[in-house]
């Protein structure tokens, strides 16, 4: 099958997909509760994998390409794709967990931006604004309208705010893969790209920028930073296109329950 077809799911596969991506969202709300000063990023990834093995489930980003974690974890300027490290998380900065887990076959995929103990009120702002672009991006993810309707209504709420929109990496379709077709950007013009139908999944996923919207991929291979060093912000879900509109099939509630984000 060629990569660039988009494989349109019927309701037993969205809702196999919805346990996995339910397990994704417990797996933040689990890391939530560990989220401080002092903890690093190498110990919240053997939570998580820990966590989602005991679910039944496996890490999907675990080897995935080579990538050598169960979680991508990217601190202040780090903007995705960060490796989990010994370096102790401080106070004032925020870490961008994604995650991703397969269960009976199908994928699930989230991420969120945490803050480590107390936030500067303008880097809250950031989070608060890419959060809620997200949701406008949702909104957007309606039968026969189009991929760009998503990502222009992204850019416009994050650029009215004065934030920067992240070119070189998007969202994309998710189902027994993790990244399927069709990409998903977070900029562009309405009434452009795809087609949305029914039984389309994808996973929507701001990634906003405080200063320029310039990025610099790290020796690594991996870590995706700003250019200008200044912070970004991450978030993600996975949707569904069910009866004309979107269902969002991971979910926040598990991390709101367990802290202050």
């Amino acid at each position: 099958m060629n990569s660039k077809t988009i494989i349109l799911k019927t309701d037993e596969e969205i809702e196999l997909m919805r346990h996995s991506n339910r397990l994704v969202g417990m797996t933040l709300g689990e890391l939530s509760k560990h989220i401080k000063p002092g903890v690093t990023t190498l110990q919240l990834d053997k939570i998580a994998e820990e966590f989602i093995r005991d679910h039944g489930a496996i890490p999907t980003f675990l080897g995935y390409g080579g990538f050598p974690n169960s979680i991508c974890a990217s601190v202040n300027e780090q903007v995705v794709h960060g490796i989990p490290n010994n370096l102790p998380l401080k106070e004032g900065d925020i870490v961008s967990i994604d995650c991703g887990t397969c269960l009976q076959g199908y994928c699930g995929d989230s991420a969120y931006t945490f803050c480590v103990g107390e936030v500067k009120a303008e880097v809250r702002r950031l989070l608060d604004v890419t959060r809620e672009a997200l949701y406008k991006g949702i909104e957007q993810a309606c039968q026969d309208k189009r991929i760009g309707d998503i990502a222009s209504a992204i850019q416009t709420y994050c650029e009215s705010h004065g934030y920067s929109v992240v070119r070189e990496l998007v969202g994309h379709g998710i189902g027994r893969n993790m990244h399927e077709a069709p990409e998903v950007p977070n900029y562009g013009r309405r009434g452009t790209g795809p087609l949305l139908k029914n039984g389309m999944c994808i996973a929507i996923e701001p990634m906003i920028n405080m200063g320029s919207k310039n990025v610099v991929f790290e020796n690594d291979g991996w870590t995706v930073r700003t250019k200008d060093r200044k912070p970004s912000a991450h978030f993600e879900h996975t949707v569904a296109i069910r009866n004309g509109k979107a269902e969002i099939l991971s979910t926040f509630e598990f991390i709101q329950e367990t802290s202050n984000n």
